[in-house]
This record gives C-alpha cells, sequence and structure tokens, in this order.
C-alpha cells in the first residue's frame, strides 16, 4: 500500500482525507501517466462512472478538471457499477476509466479506483508513479489553447450494454426462480431491473432509491438482518445483496443463511470442473479463506490457490497461473471468462444459473461446503500503526497463546486497506474457542493503542 493508495484505490472521509484538491491531482496526474506513452493519435480518453454517495458529484468535478488540464478528453457515464466502467474501458478503447466509490463504506467515505485500458485495475508499480506526481504536481505538464481535454457527451449507454453483456453469459433464462434483492442504495439501483428482466426472472428489489446518505446503510452486503428476514417470511428461492458500488455479491438461502463468497466459490468451481470449464482444475482464493472450503475442494478433486487479501492480488495470481474463476469471503468473486474484475451482478446470476439447473433448494446445493466456526473482529488502530501492530511483543504473545487455547485452528491478524482498523479473524473446529481467542486477541491490541 502507498501513500494514497490503498488495497482498493485511493479512500477517506471526502472533503476531509479526500477532497476537490486532492481528486483534481488524481485526476491530471493520472491521466499523464496512463497516457504519455499512448502510440496512436489524438487525444487520450477516460471514462468515469460513480456510485450513489452525496460527494461523487463533487468529486467526479475535480477529476474532470484535473483530467482535462492535462489535454486528456473525459466521457462521464453517470452512476453505474464499479465492474461496468471496467468493462465499458475494454469494449470502447479508453486508455483508462475511474470509478468514484467507497465500495462497502458508510456514505460520508468516498474513493477513487482506476482501471488500466486493459480493464483491470493499476500496478502498484503505477500507483506509485501516480503518487509521485501528485506529490510533486509541478512536475505534471499542463495543456493549453487547443490542447485541453474536452468533457464528451457520452455516445454511451452504459446501462443497456452493460446489462446486455451480462445477460448475454446465461445460457437460456432464470424463469422459474423468485429472488429478494439488495441494492444497498448504490449503484446497483441502476441496472438491476434491466438485467433481471432480460432474464425473466422474477425479483423483489429494496433498498433501491438512493437519496446520498443512505447507501450501505443498514442494507447491502454487510448488514443482511433485513434480507434473511424477508427471505425467511416471502417464500423467495434465495436473496441476493450487493454493496455500494456493486462489485461484490452475497446470498442468502431461502432458509436465511448466509453463503459467503467462499461458498459460492465452490459452488461455481465444482460446476464448472463438472462442465469441463473450469481451466486448471483449480481456482484463487485468499489466505483468509475458511479452512471448510479448502476441506471441500479437496473432497471435490479441486485445487486452491491463495494470494494475499485484495482482489487485486487475487487477478495477479489468476492472470499468473491462468485460472479463470478467483475471489474472497468478502464477495468480490472474479469470472475471467466475463469480466476482467469482481462483479457482483455477474455473481449473483452465475449462482442463480447454476441453481437452477440444479433442480435443487439453494441450501441443498451449498450444502456439503460446510464451513469451519469463524469470527473477524475489526479493531481501530491508527493508520501509522496498523501495519506493525502484530509485531509489538504484547500482541505476538496474546496471538500465540491463542493459538495455544485453539488446537486445531489459526489466527490472522492483518492491517485493513482501505480503513484505520486492523483485522482479527480466528478460525478452529470449537466455536466457544474461537470466539475467545478472538476477543483476547483483540483486547490485548485496544489496550496498546
Amino acid at each position: 500500500m502507498g501513500k494514497y493508495f490503498g488495497t482498493d484505490g485511493v479512500r477517506g472521509v471526502a472533503n476531509v482525507e479526500l477532497d476537490a484538491m486532492l481528486a483534481f491531482k488524481i485526476g491530471a496526474a493520472a491521466a499523464y501517466i496512463l497516457t504519455q506513452e499512448r502510440e496512436q493519435g489524438g487525444k487520450a480518453k477516460l471514462l468515469i462512472g460513480k456510485d450513489t454517495r452525496i460527494s461523487s458529484d463533487m468529486l467526479e468535478n475535480a477529476l474532470i478538471a484535473g483530467i482535462c488540464s492535462v489535454g486528456a478528453d473525459v466521457e462521464p457515464l453517470g452512476v453505474i457499477p464499479t465492474p461496468a466502467i471496467a468493462y465499458l474501458t475494454i469494449k470502447h478503447k479508453a486508455d483508462a476509466g475511474i470509478v468514484i466509490s467507497a465500495s462497502h463504506n458508510s456514505y460520508e467515505y468516498n474513493g477513487i479506483k482506476i482501471f488500466a485500458g486493459s480493464g483491470y485495475k493499476l500496478s502498484d508499480e503505477l500507483e506509485e508513479r501516480i503518487e509521485e506526481y501528485i506529490d510533486d504536481f509541478d512536475r505534471v505538464p499542463k495543456a493549453s489553447h487547443a490542447a485541453l481535454g474536452r468533457v464528451l457527451k457520452s455516445a454511451i449507454d452504459p446501462i443497456v450494454e452493460y446489462t446486455d453483456h451480462l445477460a448475454e453469459t446465461v445460457d437460456g433464462d432464470l424463469s422459474g426462480l423468485r429472488v429478494a434483492v439488495d441494492c444497498a442504495n448504490g449503484a446497483s439501483s441502476t441496472t438491476i431491473t434491466r438485467l433481471m428482466r432480460l432474464l425473466e426472472c422474477k425479483a423483489d428489489y429494496r433498498f433501491y432509491e438512493p437519496d446520498g446518505i443512505n447507501i450501505n446503510d443498514g442494507c447491502g452486503s454487510t448488514h443482511l438482518e433485513n434480507l434473511q428476514e424477508r427471505v425467511r417470511k416471502g417464500d423467495f428461492d434465495l436473496g441476493v445483496a450487493f454493496d455500494g458500488d456493486a462489485d461484490r455479491c452475497l446470498v442468502v438461502d431461502e432458509t436465511g443463511e448466509v453463503l459467503d463468497g467462499d461458498r459460492i466459490m465452490a459452488v461455481c468451481a465444482v460446476r464448472m470442473k463438472q462442465q469441463g470449464k473450469l481451466r486448471g482444475g483449480a481456482f484463487v482464493a485468499t489466505v483468509l479463506s475458511n479452512m471448510g472450503l479448502h476441506a471441500y475442494a479437496k473432497k471435490m478433486g479441486v485445487k486452491i490457490e491463495c494470494a494475499n487479501v485484495g482482489d487485486r492480488y487475487v487477478l495477479e495470481m489468476m492472470l499468473n497461473k491462468g485460472y479463470i474463476l478467483g475471489g474472497e469471503q468478502s464477495g468480490h468473486v472474479i469470472f475471467l471468462e466475463y469480466a476482467s474484475t469482481g462483479d457482483g451482478q455477474l455473481t449473483a446470476i452465475q449462482f442463480m444459473n447454476i441453481l437452477k439447473q440444479s433442480g435443487k433448494k439453494c441450501s441443498e446445493i451449498a450444502a456439503e461446503v460446510v464451513p469451519w466456526p469463524q469470527v473477524m473482529l475489526n479493531v481501530p488502530v491508527p493508520n501509522s500503526e496498523k501495519k506493525t501492530i502484530a509485531q509489538r511483543p504484547e500482541v505476538a504473545k496474546a496471538i500465540e497463546e491463542a493459538e495455544n487455547s485453539l488446537g486445531e485452528g489459526r489466527i490472522l491478524v492483518r492491517a485493513s486497506g482501505t480503513e484505520a482498523l486492523v483485522r482479527v479473524m480466528v478460525e478452529g473446529v470449537d466455536a466457544e474457542k474461537v470466539d475467545a481467542a478472538a476477543k483476547s486477541v483483540a483486547k490485548t491490541i485496544e489496550s496498546i493503542v
């Protein structure tokens, strides 16, 4: 992680940590770095999308000003899911795509994610170069006269093009399924209704009326209680919940039980293997993936590779190893055959397609993936200390003692890539011991910060 860029772009409280001036500099520096080696003639073009936060308009205009100031054109696409920008950047051969979103965070936060022309998130090296120019902004060449960039009137219908693409990934339709949908009052509010109509799926939508400050507010993939209750009482086949920018999805089965990204990937991986589509007979998870997932994959003859936490690192391993499926427990799942980044709506319809074809209940197709008890606690730690807190003698001792108490299990303490937190993850076969170990380590961390 760099000075500005974390595991998922630049993020912070809007107009406090991430203000209009920083957004202007990011736009200018990114446009310059990403287009200075452009071979074809004419001006470079960048696409911009955003989620529904009240601060997104402010940051969008600052980014646009920065981009135009270095002589690049920009095409704003409005409120649209993050993976839609990645897809449209590739399809329309844009030089880069930028998304204004803080994903699952509450409305006061916002962020800036950047995709290269390939549709992939930027490498650490490119982010470091952009950061250098942000800090030494006088080095960024400024355009003038006719060389200034323009704001282009969009020739793209992003909602139609993106949802058409997603619908084409499903053989047939999803008729016969009844699904409860939670849009998190975020970007999926603009696309999911058309997508479900295209696939002839009967859907009931909630939290799809954003007002600028209700994004992720008691809803979405990080607040599933409402969806669980709706599914249990409403005779639905399943429920799906997205986060603010719709790059992640979690599923709730007909009994109200949550299927996280691990279990979703397991179901998809086994189905893809049966169809001869699981390249390399493997998929990529992260070091946080549940040990129950590993046990199930081994039983089904599927190999799992583990990357560092962050969908960018999952993707990096997928590309290096030639795999086409990977993701995280949080619901970021990458189907590389169809998308260059995690896509919540794509994940939902791929899972629903498997469910329909199986002829089984949702609880039945996920029943064999039995997760080990796992506890994740978030402990507030200043950004200046979060990367080294696990090496402090007091914490190292607490981790060692807690691991010994678990018997069979593991403990992982890692810094959040987007917030001033460390995450304490404990996993084992005994739920009570897991809970006690997590609280013990978290309490030790809290006592020294």
